[in-house]
Order: C-alpha cells, then structure tokens, then sequence
C-alpha cells in the first residue's frame, strides 16, 4: 500500500510488515562480534536519508546511569547539581529532562527536593525494574513518566533471561500495559540495540508497543541503546551497528515519531559523541547525556559536549547559558572531590591551556590562532599558559598578564627584565633537577621578589 510520508511529503511504500522472527537458537551476529576480536564493521552501501527533527533537546541521565559507576550522590549534591542543569538548559528547556532512581529513601528524598523547587525544567523522570508494584510507587510520587528496560538482543533474551524471543515480546508487552493501568508515561529502553536483530525482533516488537499505546491512548516513548557503544556514525553501514539505520528504521518501519524517540550512548569505542549527533542528524529529538560523561564502564555521551553540539547544529545556543558548564565542573571538581581528567574537552584544567612557547606567542599576538572559540565568553574560562621547563619568554608574559590581569598600558612584554629574569629563575630550577610543575604560589614568590611594586601576592 501506499502511504504520504509526514515526514517527507512523498508517497512511500508500506507493503510489508515485518513480523517477529522466534527462532529457536540465538542471532549473535557471530560474524561482526566475534569475541576474540574486535568487532567488525559491515557496510550495506545503504545510504539513509538525512532527516533532523523540528524540535532536538537533551535528556540527562547523571542521577541514574551517571551513580552507577561511583559513589551515589548525596541528597544536596543532586539538588545542587539539578539546579545547575536548569541553569544550563535555560527557560525554553533544551535539557528536558532527568532521571533518578527511585528506589531508596534517599532517592526519594532527593526527588522531592529537587521538586520543591518549582523549577520548569528538566523534568524529573524515573528508571525502575520491570515490576507491576514499581509503577505504583512512581505514581504515588508524582512522576509522569518512568523508564522501563526491555532487552533487544539475543544476548540478554536467550542468555541472560533464558527467554525465546515471543516470551520476551510478550513480556514487555505485560509490563507496559502495566504501566498504562496507573497512567504512566513508559520510556521503553531498547537494551543492546546495536547486537539485536533489528527486523527479526525489534521492529515487530515497536510495532506491538505502537498497537497497545494507541488502544491505551498513552504515547509510548522508544529509547534506543546503544548499551556497549557498538554503534557507528559512518554512512553505508550495515546494521546492526548503523545509528542512522536505527534511527531511520525505527520512524519508517515502526511510526515512531521524532518526538518519541531518543538514543542513548556509551563511549567504549570513543564513537559516543558522534554517534549522539548522528541520531539527531537523522530523526531523533532527544539524545540521553550524563554530566562530564559519568557512567557505565567508559560513561555515557558527555551533556556537556552536546549543548556544544546542539549550539553548532543550530546555529544558536536558544537560551543555554553555557557558562554554567564550567561552574558544574567547578563543583564536581571542588565539592564531590571528582577527579576530571586534565585534557578532557571544555571542563578540564588544561584544554585551553598550553605548554609551547610559539602557542604562547600565537596567543599574545591574536588568541583566536589557538584558542577554539572564545572560551571566556562560551565557557567562562581565559586561554591559558602553563609554565614549566620548555617555557618560553612569550609563554611566561601571557602567563603574567593573564595571572595578575594586566591590561592596556600595563601590559607586561617577552622582552622586559621581569619576564626574562623570571626565565632564568625557571631554567636554573629546572637544570637543578627538579621534574614537577611550579605551583602558582611560587611563581607569585619569585615575581615578587623580582619587583615588589609590579607583582604584589594576590590575596
């Protein structure tokens, strides 16, 4: 039959309705996930259009999937950091959402407080197992809507519930209706989406969720995840692993609406970032972040990096006041004592910092020869120098005039005797042995006793 596409306007071809493939032994793609190796990457030459979404927004996930590789927050610590996230998503919401657990007193404690903030958003969701009595603990709470784990692959329906693919099907199908019978929102998550039999099982699976929410008039949401970071950005790529396959399958062959569908990533590959944007690019509103990347194993797709995204995509920050970015990092770093590591993008202590003298000379002479974007303004961080045994002269000025905030006529040259004393001081340091950097104190001691007047301690 056909059918006009409201996403294309184009007469499309809907004649076949794939139907669940129940087989009897498990698909584990043996081929492309051959245990002993690393995994391959087949390509199809399939080319999927690209489709973005009217409306794109990111969902966070660091009060979930971000505690389960650390120590759980406290209770004022996901308070502060929720309203850190408001702050960041601005008033029209582009971080929409978040979830918590909801099990514990303390989880429960912390979703109140956050609540009793009035703020719009990000809106407080929940994750819980797949029980009947879960659902009715989220309503009594509050809570709209509530993620549900429904594993696509082979590997969690044959090996780890011991299920065929009917009774696993037939399973979530229970637990949603479940969730319809309260009133709640189900945020169905597609487990290991990139090792499942996309046609075999996950397409008559959406299928089925699509037929039972329309009979409830519930709207169901569909995240997909991308649970062990298989998934590739690349065009032409067959799937299992192709994001854009999913995405564009999962509208085309199952009717889920860009609104309702939403990728989940983890960076075991280095492809979360990536593989977040191609989900946007093509057709799925929301993609699910944590903080700084907190998360299972390597973490998940860093929130921070796809506001940034969003910006470029966009071509507007529409209200995010980025800034709040390195105050989150500030908090983590400075409150809950987490160790960020020093060259990660936009929140570590060095990524706009530098060590080479002809960046430094670059940076005195125009600052955006080697700095991204004008960090002071996007992120609320200054380019920086960092001084130590290959520091140059220019190196050692920027390093002064930024330090003490030296400006206009006060401007401190390469060429001037502090600058060059202070070199000298450095290399006789260094030639004595020492391997370490130089605190900011120290350096502040031997300006000063190079000229008192000029470089007065900092208080």
């Amino acid at each position: 039959m056909l059918e006009r596409s409201k996403k294309t306007n184009l007469l499309e071809q809907r004649s076949y309705k794939y139907e669940l493939h129940d087989v009897e032994k498990p698909n584990l793609y043996s081929e492309i996930y051959d245990y002993a190796e690393v995994p391959k990457v087949p390509f199809n030459h399939r080319r999927v259009p690209l489709g973005m979404a009217d409306e794109i927004w990111i969902t966070d996930t660091s009060f979930r999937d971000g505690q389960q590789s650390r120590e759980p927050y406290t209770v004022e610590e996901i308070s502060s950091l929720f309203r850190l996230l408001s702050r960041l998503g601005g008033e029209k919401g582009i971080i929409r959402q978040t979830e918590f657990f909801a099990y514990s007193k303390k989880d429960r404690e912390a979703i109140e407080k956050c609540r009793s903030m009035g703020l719009k958003f990000p809106e407080i969701t929940t994750w819980i197992r797949a029980k009947k009595e879960d659902f009715g603990l989220v309503k009594s709470l509050g809570i709209r809507e509530t993620g549900i784990l429904v594993s696509a692959s082979d590997y969690h329906i044959f090996k780890k519930m011991g299920l065929t693919r009917k009774q696993a099907l037939d399973k979530y199908l229970g637990i949603v209706k479940d969730a319809f019978d309260v009133g709640i929102v189900p945020r169905c998550h597609l487990e290991d989406i990139t090792r499942a039999d996309f046609y075999g099982f996950v397409v008559p699976f959406v299928n089925e969720l699509e037929r039972v929410s329309e009979e409830a008039g519930i709207p169901v949401k569909v995240r997909a995840c991308d649970t062990m970071g298989y998934g590739v950005p690349f065009a032409e790529v067959a799937l299992p692993r192709s994001v854009a396959g999913i995405i564009y399958g999962l509208q085309h062959y199952s009717g889920i609406t860009s609104d309702r569908l939403e990728w989940h990533g983890h960076n075991d590959f280095h492809k979360a970032v990536a593989n977040a944007t191609t989900a946007w690019l093509y057709g799925a509103s929301a993609v699910n972040c944590s903080m700084l990347g907190i998360g299972e194993r390597t973490g998940n797709v860093p929130l921070e990096a796809m506001v940034l995204e969003y910006a470029s995509l966009r071509g507007s920050l529409d209200g995010m006041d980025t800034t709040v970015i390195t105050e989150i990092a500030d908090y983590y770093r400075d409150v809950i004592g987490f160790d960020i590591p020093p060259m990660t993008p936009y929140v570590g202590s060095q990524f706009n910092m530098t060590r080479a003298g002809i960046h430094a000379d670059g940076l005195m002479k125009d600052e955006r020869i080697y700095n991204i974007f004008d960090t002071k303004k996007i992120l609320g961080r200054s380019a920086g120098v960092m001084l130590g045994q290959n520091s140059g002269l220019a190196g050692i000025a920027y390093w002064i005039n930024h330090h003490y905030g030296f400006k206009g006529d006060d401007l401190v040259m390469k060429g001037e005797d502090a600058v060059i004393e202070l070199k000298k001081k450095l290399d006789e340091i260094y030639e004595g042995g020492r391997a370490s950097t130089i605190a900011e104190s120290e350096l502040e001691e031997m300006l000063s006793s190079i000229n008192p007047e000029k470089f007065k301690p900092r208080a």
